[in-house]
């Protein structure tokens, strides 16, 4: 009896070199994912920490215990308050001011392009730069502003020196610093609107009110909430302006949570509470951006499902 050959499948080997280009691609990616993770897990781990630099004999892990001491803190509590209301108010000027001149510019011509090259001007400066220009100009004593609020009828006016005018003098450095920022992205996206509903609302003699707010304010929606995020992950996290005027005072008026925990580190030494207050900060900052996104992709789904 002879026995039959099995058929063994033929084994085909795929010699194709391996393609490392996408690999090679996505290297700047992880590595730029590395360097922001391993400064975020080192906060945690000081977090964790009773860690005083004057008193090292102490340094050991209290795990919750800086969050807790927070929680029973009302400078923590001010803190968050003069953070959010800081945020909220920057934010919210810049993106009226923004769209505003956004409009006002929203043709194509030589004298609107060279205007609007000349309001990028105060978004090239350095933010500290900008807070001690504006810091000569509202001294009390030889300042150009205090000058001219003085031949309003206004005088003494003590700008960042005292309590009840150093959030509007702080927010006004602030606003002349970033709302051509504000300006360059609302622009982009008016640029970038489809012509043919205006040019149908124009044809029926629309009203230019319901133009705004039926036409241009949804279909600009999109680019508002992408603007407004990036600058209010900026704004929420401010320390140049605020520092540079009032190092966080007068007293505790803006103490703001990158100005307290820099104090907290550098002027009492608690490396710890530093780092809680830089967690909470990061906690935040998620959730107000976790908002924001989801509310730009219902905007995008809608859009997307109307066209």
């Amino acid at each position: 009896m002879t026995s039959q050959p099995i058929d063994e499948p033929i084994r085909v080997v795929d010699r194709r070199p391996v393609e490392w280009l996408p690999y090679l691609l996505s290297l700047p990616a992880l590595l730029v994912c590395i360097g922001i993770l391993i400064p975020f897990v080192t906060a945690l781990y000081y977090s964790a920490l009773r860690f005083r630099l004057n008193l090292p004999a102490l340094k050991g892990f209290i795990w919750f215990g800086n969050y807790t001491n927070l929680l029973y803190d009302s400078e923590f509590w001010n803190t968050v308050s003069i953070s959010l209301r800081y945020t909220a108010i920057t934010v919210g000027v810049e993106l009226v001011f923004g769209l505003i001149i956004a409009l006002l510019l929203q043709r194509q011509t030589r004298l609107n392009n060279l205007i609007s090259v000349l309001l990028l001007l105060p978004l090239m400066t350095a933010p500290a730069i900008a807070s001690l220009m504006w810091k000569l100009m509202t001294n009390p004593n030889f300042g150009v502003l205090s000058y001219l609020v003085s031949l309003a009828g206004v005088s003494d006016f003590r700008w960042a020196s005292s309590p009840s005018t150093a959030l509007f003098t702080v927010v006004l450095v602030d606003v002349w610093v970033y709302t051509p920022f504000m300006m360059v992205l609302l622009l982009a996206g008016l640029r970038s609107l489809p012509q043919q509903p205006f040019e149908a609302a124009a044809l029926d003699g629309v009203p230019r009110l319901f133009v705004f707010f039926r036409i241009t304010l949804p279909m600009l929606s999109p680019y508002i909430i992408t603007a407004s995020l990036f600058r209010l992950l900026d704004a929420i996290q401010q320390f140049d302006i605020i520092y540079a005027m009032t190092q966080g005072g007068p007293g505790n008026t803006l103490l703001v949570f990158q100005v307290r925990a820099y104090l907290e580190f550098y002027q009492y030494t608690n490396v710890g509470k530093s780092a809680a207050l830089l967690v909470v900060l990061w906690l935040i900052t998620y959730v107000l951006s976790h908002f924001f996104i989801k509310n730009w992709l219902r905007l995008r789904e809608r859009s997307h499902a109307s066209a």
